[in-house]
């Protein structure tokens, strides 16, 4: 089923940072997510101390960036751990700065509905 990503970034995931903020901390970073294409969208998301939150756009303090076309979100947000590091070495999950931030950012989609 795919994910309405708009809805994701706009209301889920801040709803489960709110409810989760310790767990949001422990990651530790400042991520920028880009999904590029119909549906998509710039969301600047803080899972570290000064955190969290999640707020559309991109201030420029990332630690992490990480860009993506809306059809490869919906495969990532499917199964993250399976398709992550295959969509990474098609070229089609960008990842610029921190990558081991990034390794950490499904612990924030497992989160939701717990």
């Amino acid at each position: 089923m795919a994910v309405d990503i708009q809805k994701l970034f706009n209301e889920e995931i801040p709803s489960t940072l709110a409810k989760h903020p310790d767990v949001a901390k422990q990651i530790g970073g400042k991520f920028q997510i880009n999904v590029t294409g119909e549906g998509g969208g710039e969301w600047f998301l803080d899972a570290s101390d000064s955190g969290p939150k999640v707020e559309q756009g991109n201030p420029g303090n990332a630690d992490v960036t990480i860009t993506l076309a809306a059809e490869d979100f919906q495969k990532l947000h499917e199964n993250p751990q399976a398709n992550s590091m295959q969509l990474y070495f098609q070229g089609k999950l960008k990842v610029a700065g921190n990558q081991m931030l990034a390794m950490k950012l499904p612990k924030l989609f497992q989160l939701q509905g717990a």
